[in-house]
């Protein structure tokens, strides 16, 4: 009888690396909320926060192009699960439901990020019972891709003129959602979009 092939220890650590960085970073965002760093960082200057997402977008997907063993822990991560992991959008287009219906978020940003995550939540599912084939990956990554940029570039402006009630977006459960949520999303689309583009792209 033929022994399974035994799990490369090299492979399984570049597989588990990917969800190690995620676990580390969520746990540097809900510190840093709690230490009541965020908000001195916002009551400072707010615009100084918005470049803390910023680089939360920008640092993975240039780790991304840069450093081989990221890109191939994105590649053990595989696509599917990718796309699957914007599922957590569901439960943030309810938190901004939420704040929105208390009135502590500026209307227009709420109901474009509410309503947009809602939506690219719910295609993101569709990957669960679906074939989860490259035309369909592609066209929740694109529709996820442009909702990202809307509620970015609304959150942004909101954020720059100084919209006192951006200040929600530094406690949590909120602060998960621009600094961690926005930067892994983000980040995700454009990995996953790019990879896709690639010959030979496999869910």
């Amino acid at each position: 009888m033929n022994a399974l092939p035994a799990t490369h220890p090299a492979k399984t650590g570049v597989a588990l690396l990917l969800p190690a960085m995620v676990l580390v970073w969520l746990t540097a965002v809900v510190g840093a909320s709690l230490s009541g760093a965020l908000g001195t960082l916002a009551a400072a200057f707010m615009p100084a926060y918005a470049a803390l997402v910023a680089v939360g977008i920008a640092t993975p997907v240039v780790a991304y192009f840069v450093v081989p063993t990221m890109r191939r822990a994105v590649d053990a991560f595989g696509l599917r699960r990718m796309t699957l992991m914007h599922v957590w959008r569901i439960p943030a287009a309810l938190v901004f439901f939420w704040y929105g219906a208390l009135g502590e978020l500026p209307p227009l940003f709420w109901m474009l990020a509410g309503t947009g995550d809602l939506l690219a939540g719910c295609l993101a599912a569709t990957v669960w019972w679906r074939p989860a084939t490259p035309d369909r990956l592609r066209r929740i990554h694109v529709f996820g891709f442009a909702d990202f940029l809307v509620a970015v570039g609304t959150g942004l402006a909101f954020t720059l003129i100084g919209d006192p009630r951006m200040a929600l977006l530094t406690t949590l459960p909120m602060a998960l959602i621009p600094l961690f949520g926005v930067g892994l999303s983000g980040a995700s689309h454009i990995v996953a979009l790019h990879t896709l583009a690639r010959p030979a792209a496999r869910p």
